[in-house]
């Protein structure tokens, strides 16, 4: 589909559940109430939603969550959404702690690309940041889904007590059993993310070039996913080091995306609250011509840009857990 600027969108983000096994720091550090289950999409309304998002030329989902595997079934869902007519992707973002014991399963629903979200593999670093001492279970999930053979990425949110670990980060990174790119992500004032700070792309390249001074902007034409990561090369690294820079890189201009959060509300714009609640009109018994009406009226009418450079203009407060990831 085509908005109201000319970008096309055709991946949308698919939050399976609120809840995660984690307690981030910069994302949801203290216990909060979880959205009871009533509240939440089933997976058939998710699957009503997708087929609509396919008329509409939307053939790239990611699920996300919270963490999508503590929501059971993730990997049959995934499966069935694969199996609609007209998908061409599907990808899961996950902080890794349940990937192993769902891999086999991700890999016979025939998943496209997994993202493992991994700030830092110093021990005592990652247990301040999540809350939770499992940095060994998320090193070896990223291993067994490097060596499953499906596409596998590291995701890190720059943030300042990590960015001396990047180049190590980096480092292990390559030496996993088969090419995986690590990307950088600038951390956005989201939630309870804004009370923090953390390196731009331009801080976390300098610190990064001190170990590879042939870092470099990979070809133009390179495409390694559905977003907006600019990617960077070296001689001496298998994968490539991407930057999700949205403070310091707009890249609004090329948007491709829209979320879907895991009580329906289907979100054009990262940092604006205005979504379009697509589980009242599910639950309301509203047709399918009703839905594809409401989704692509949002779709059209996608903001221009975000405004993260100027948060007293961002309309949404939510933590990211409950926006998706």
């Amino acid at each position: 589909m085509i908005d109201a600027l000319g970008r096309r969108i055709d991946y949308m983000r698919l939050s399976l559940t609120d809840r995660c096994n984690l307690r981030c720091k910069y994302c949801m550090p203290q216990p909060v109430p979880d959205i009871p289950h009533p509240e939440i999409l089933r997976y058939e309304e998710f699957l009503r939603i997708c087929r609509c998002a396919v008329e509409l030329g939307i053939t790239k989902f990611k699920l996300t969550g919270g963490e999508p595997l503590a929501r059971r079934g993730a990997a049959e869902f995934a499966a069935r959404l694969k199996a609609l007519p007209g998908v061409e992707q599907v990808t899961i973002t996950t902080n890794g702690l349940l990937l192993r014991q769902a891999l086999p399963g991700l890999v016979e629903a025939g998943i496209d690309g997994i993202n493992l979200s991994l700030d830092t593999i110093d021990p005592a670093r990652y247990a301040a940041i999540t809350g939770r001492d499992q940095l060994a279970e998320a090193m070896a999930a990223a291993e067994a889904a490097a060596a499953s053979g499906v596409p596998t990425k590291l995701n890190a949110v720059l943030l300042g007590e990590t960015a001396p670990g990047l180049p190590d980060l980096v480092a292990w990174a390559d030496s996993l059993p088969r090419p995986v790119d690590v990307r950088l992500i600038e951390l956005m004032p989201l939630g309870c993310a804004a009370g923090h700070a953390g390196p731009t792309q331009e801080e976390a390249l300098a610190l990064l070039r001190a170990r590879w001074p042939d870092l470099r902007p990979a070809p133009a034409g390179e495409r390694r996913g559905n977003g907006p990561a600019s990617y960077f090369l070296s001689d001496t690294l298998q994968g490539r080091v991407g930057f999700i820079a949205a403070n310091t890189h707009t890249f609004c201009q090329s948007c491709n995306r829209v979320r879907v959060t895991s009580t329906g509300g289907l979100k054009p714009c990262l940092c604006y609250a205005e979504t379009v609640d697509l589980r009242a009109l599910l639950r309301a018994g509203a047709g399918d011509g009703q839905l594809l009406e409401a989704m692509e009226r949002a779709i059209f009418q996608k903001p221009a840009a975000h405004c993260f450079s100027q948060p007293e203009r961002m309309t949404e407060h939510a933590r990211m857990n409950e926006i998706g990831g």
